[in-house]
């Protein structure tokens, strides 16, 4: 796997990317790949005809491939890369799947913050005390913006090689979704 980012540009590609399970799938061959798609589905909760499917449908568009190793039909997967790029800007051709799969993170997103608000009670108090869930209302110019999610970006950049380097993880470490969303206010 690479430590670099896939660009999806082309409309079917974001179309397919767009899918629910195919969001999770990647996401899970990322964090914890290589899997067969018999591994897959028992994780995610689907069916190992299902999980197969899928990723042989990403496969097509070069968000995941065959992993060395496994025999017989128990074939792994692993993502092709760490991060998956997306259309910073829509184009006519591009704005119907790019805001299909925009929409579709936001659900996962939507998701996982539900899941940890809902596990939080449960959590040891150090990891309640770490977790952030904040928001913060800033009046920025579009430049602005972008330098403040570029110096974020840049911050956590340091951490990346820890979920390709199970070595690099320090005792006590883990995974963890940082969520790093800043967008021009709508309604209120």
């Amino acid at each position: 796997m690479s430590d670099q980012s896939i660009s999806l540009t082309d409309p079917r590609a974001l179309r397919a990317y767009a899918h629910p399970v195919r969001l999770r799938l990647v996401g899970l061959l990322r964090s914890e790949g290589p899997l067969t798609a018999s591994e897959a589905g028992r994780r995610l909760g689907e069916s190992s005809g299902t999980t197969s499917f899928h990723l042989r449908q990403l496969a097509k568009y070069g968000l995941v491939e065959p992993a060395e190793g496994g025999r017989g039909r128990q074939k792994p997967w692993r993502a092709s890369a760490m991060a998956t790029e997306l259309p910073a800007v829509t184009t006519p051709d591009t704005a119907e799947a790019a805001t299909a799969v925009f929409s579709a993170i936001a659900q996962r997103h939507y998701e996982k913050m539900l899941d940890w608000v809902q596990r939080r009670p449960g959590e040891p108090e150090e990891w309640q005390r770490a977790a952030a869930f904040d928001d913060y209302l800033l009046y920025l110019t579009a430049g602005e913006l972008a330098d403040l999610a570029q110096q974020v970006t840049g911050l956590l950049s340091r951490y990346r090689d820890r979920l390709t380097d199970p070595g690099s993880r320090p005792a006590g470490a883990r995974l963890v979704t940082y969520l790093n969303l800043a967008l021009p206010a709508g309604r209120a």
